[in-house]
């Protein structure tokens, strides 16, 4: 059976990569699908489809509903929706992806270090499980498989 994960979260950093190879190691038939995590291409995406845009405003809002539509449609067809919420960024695009897979009833586990314990704990009690690494993340998921 493979299942497909949506992975949730900052687009700064490879850490969607390391989470594929670790699933890859302990042989988990995943899927993998994501934001888009090429910053530069999220930005600018309404302006490539819509054209030119007034000011940063409509720029901005141009390139979210775009954002949102490929996200709505990934995080429809996953199964399982991993958050992970790093300590470096801003995490309010993980947060607002987390809460879409808890309303959509999608099995969502967070990924959170000790020190967002207390701003994420009413996140945390609405997820199905929280952790505090991508390995318990992806141990949670292979017990699936037992």
């Amino acid at each position: 059976m493979n299942l497909t994960v949506y992975l949730a979260g900052q687009i700064h950093d490879n850490w969607r990569e390391d989470v594929k190879k670790l699933a890859e190691e302990k042989k988990l038939p995943l899927t993998f699908v994501s934001p888009q995590t090429n910053h530069d291409r999220s930005d600018d995406i309404g302006e490539a489809i819509l054209g030119k845009q007034p000011g940063n405003f409509y720029r901005d809002d141009a390139a979210s509903s775009v954002n949102n539509f490929r996200t709505q449609v990934l995080m429809q067809k996953s199964d399982i929706v991993i958050a992970l919420f790093g300590e470096e960024y801003k995490q309010w695009n993980t947060a607002m992806d987390a809460s879409t897979a808890i309303a959509l009833g999608k099995p969502t586990i967070i990924i959170r270090p000790e020190k967002l314990i207390h701003p994420l704990k009413e996140l945390s009690n609405k997820a199905n499980i929280t952790v505090e690494n991508v390995e318990q993340a992806l141990d949670v998921i292979g017990y699936i498989y037992e």
